[in-house]
């Protein structure tokens, strides 16, 4: 039973963090029409929503080591704390700098505490169903989207800001203070190094195709989320429409992680990964310049939102696969503090690309450059499957041992597979080929 507690417990505190931090449009829109902020240009607005994410993975070298010296369920509360008092703050702020400290900067730290002592809990607790069950929790965060942003809105319109901000505040921090009580780690268990910057990880090639996995797949899925709505204006729909279409992505998200987790366990964490990015990319290359002009065909891309934001259920399956279980904290807080700077610029890039003109032809640029960032995230992927692939052969190991290592998600330690090396009587191909060779292999992992 423990294990669904702590599956139940991630997803409450993903719909708490990632979740209301979606909500953000409902309050820029608010900003926006009533200059309540003295101050605030819409630029500045719209550079909160960003921040909040990018102090959230920049924090996360400090949650980790909060985690090896205080314990999970500690760093948890650090970042409940932070979340309920930026709600505090930014119902009394009223100038520009004081928005920019409550919920930009205190949010952002208190959403990247909770996910840094939550996003490696999950698959510790698994070896079977890693997969499926990371993307059930990582699934809150589309369901909190969802629900804040229609609550949110309810609430300004009723109740006023002030009072939106407040009982956002009491929510989040009774349901993650509720979490801190019942989380459990496996840190013992597994041996995991809580270790923010571990030096070999650096030297693994591999390590650095995950991550341009992540790099490119970011920019791609940030484009996509911040930019959808204001698209549909742009095509010449109504804001309820595009309201509408925000949503379905969202509700995508939500409904759409468990089947990618569930899909992962039985196809291969590396194939459903690589897969569903090269579907992000198709997608956006053909529904979204094609089909989007008509708002129908809006809808059907915004459904593919699941695969947009494949990363999130995907990384912390497939960071096991290339590290293993005990370098997994250790692997993702790097990964964090790598994606900062996409995830600070990817919206920018993109309005920079929009086009001087009328219609749904201003998002061209935008929808080609996103597409493109997506198949450099499939890339990556696919070398890195490519990279799991020549591992496995260069150990030697036979149909069942392969069978074994893909179950088990056992990333071998170099010096492992150097010994195996040694023994091996198979001829060891020329790198480039090899790589090359196994893009093309069918096989589940």
């Amino acid at each position: 039973m423990t294990f669904r507690v702590v599956v139940f417990g991630v997803w409450l505190v993903n719909m708490h963090t990632w979740g209301l931090n979606s909500s953000y449009a409902i309050f820029l829109a608010y900003y926006l029409r009533s200059g309540t902020i003295i101050g605030a240009s819409p630029l500045f607005f719209a550079f909160i929503g960003g921040l909040s994410c990018s102090i959230a993975l920049l924090v996360s070298p400090l949650a980790t080591h909060s985690i090896k010296t205080l314990g999970t369920r500690i760093t948890l509360f650090i970042g409940v704390v932070f979340e309920a008092g930026s709600f505090i703050g930014a119902s009394f702020s009223t100038h520009a700098w004081q928005l920019l400290l409550s919920q930009g900067v205190c949010f952002g730290s208190g959403m990247g505490f909770c996910f840094t002592a939550t996003v490696g809990v999950v698959p510790q607790w698994f070896t079977k169903r890693r997969s499926f069950a990371n993307a059930l929790a990582t699934g809150g965060s589309g369901f909190g989207g969802l629900t804040y942003a229609l609550g949110a809105n309810a609430m300004i319109t009723h109740l006023g800001l002030e009072w939106a901000f407040r009982i956002l505040a009491i929510i989040c921090f009774v349901v993650n203070g509720c979490v801190c009580l019942i989380m459990k780690d496996r840190n013992k268990a597994v041996g995991a190094k809580h270790i923010a910057f571990h030096k070999d990880l650096f030297f693994q090639p591999e390590y650095w195709l995950f991550v341009g996995w992540g790099f490119f797949g970011i920019i791609g899925y940030i484009i996509v989320v911040f930019s959808i709505a204001d698209y549909a204006l742009q095509a010449g729909f109504t804001s309820d429409q595009a309201s509408l279409a925000s949503a379905m992505f969202n509700l995508s998200q939500a409904l759409g992680r468990p089947a990618i987790g569930l899909l992962s366990d039985r196809l291969g964490r590396l194939n459903v990964a690589g897969i569903g990015t090269l579907i992000a990319s198709v997608t956006a290359f053909f529904l979204w310049i094609f089909a989007g002009k008509y708002f129908a065909g809006l809808i059907i891309y915004a459904l593919f939102g699941a695969v947009a934001g494949i990363l999130w259920p995907c990384v912390g399956p497939v960071a096991a696969e290339v590290v293993g279980i005990q370098l997994l904290p250790a692997a993702l807080s790097v990964y964090w503090i790598i994606l900062v700077f996409p995830a600070t610029f990817a919206e920018v890039i993109g309005l920079s690309l929009k086009r001087e003109m009328i219609g749904a032809g201003v998002y061209l640029n935008v929808q080609v450059f996103t597409g493109f960032m997506f198949f450099a995230s499939f890339l990556s992927m696919w070398l890195l499957r490519s990279w799991k692939l020549r591992q496995m052969e260069s150990l030697g190991l036979d149909e069942k041992e392969q069978e074994a290592a893909i179950h088990n998600a056992a990333a071998i330690h170099p010096s492992e597979e150097k010994k195996h090396e040694s023994t091996s009587t198979r001829r060891q191909q020329n790198i480039v080929i090899s790589y090359i060779t196994n893009m093309f292999v069918m096989k589940r992992l």
